[in-house]
């Protein structure tokens, strides 16, 4: 991955980066990383050309900072489950909060943008992975662990039974909204695939009395 050009610390240089990237962010949306070009980011962040190539050396590396802030964003967002909630309110409830953090207007656009340029900049792809998917399943993974060991699941695999769950949870959302087929799925409409994906994995998972 391409690093940002390192500055000394002031206020008057964090708020011109953050300037900038905004500015960035703004193009990059309208018209993708291959339209975007370092003159209409500099227009649109209102600094000159030269003050761009002083904070970042490319656009490479704007983008970079860009998904950096994303993956950050949203990996913060990942879902803490509680220990007060019986496991098939846990399910629906993180079932729920994972669509919605896939199906985010922001976060969708990510990631259609990430998607579009990962065979090029294959660090950004597996970066943005690591923080936002790979972080909400791996929490998910040791919940289902927690509750194996309690007793309430019979769970082989939990980290392929972690991915089945979510991928149960996508059906008929995420792929034709990531697509723009459809507009962002209502809050019924992932409660109805929700309820069915649980349905589903404990019906395949949910430990078996004399077992």
């Amino acid at each position: 991955m391409v690093a940002p050009v390192a500055l000394s610390g002031s206020d008057d240089d964090s708020a011109k980066r953050r300037q900038i990237v905004k500015g960035a962010r703004t193009v990059f949306l309208e018209q993708g990383f291959d339209g975007a070009s370092m003159g209409e980011i500099a227009r649109a962040a209102g600094v000159s050309k030269g003050t761009l190539y002083v904070y970042f050396a490319d656009k490479n590396a704007l983008f970079c900072e860009i998904m950096e802030q994303e993956s950050v964003a949203q990996g913060m967002l990942a879902f803490e489950f509680s220990p007060d909630l019986d496991v098939e309110t846990s399910l629906k409830v993180f079932g729920a909060a994972y669509i919605k953090l896939l199906c985010d207007p922001r976060g969708a656009s990510a990631i259609r943008t990430v998607m579009a340029i990962a065979e090029r900049m294959p660090d950004v792809g597996r970066h943005y992975y690591e923080r936002v998917i790979a972080n909400s399943l791996g929490k998910f993974t040791r919940y289902l662990q927690q509750q194996v060991q309690a007793g309430a699941l019979q769970i082989e695999d939990c980290h392929l039974a972690a991915s089945q769950f979510t991928k149960l949870c996508q059906a008929t959302l995420f792929l034709p909204y990531i697509f723009q087929t459809t507009g962002a799925p209502s809050p019924e409409h992932i409660a109805e695939v929700v309820d069915s994906a649980t349905r589903m994995f404990l019906a395949a998972y949910r430990k078996k009395p004399g077992n």
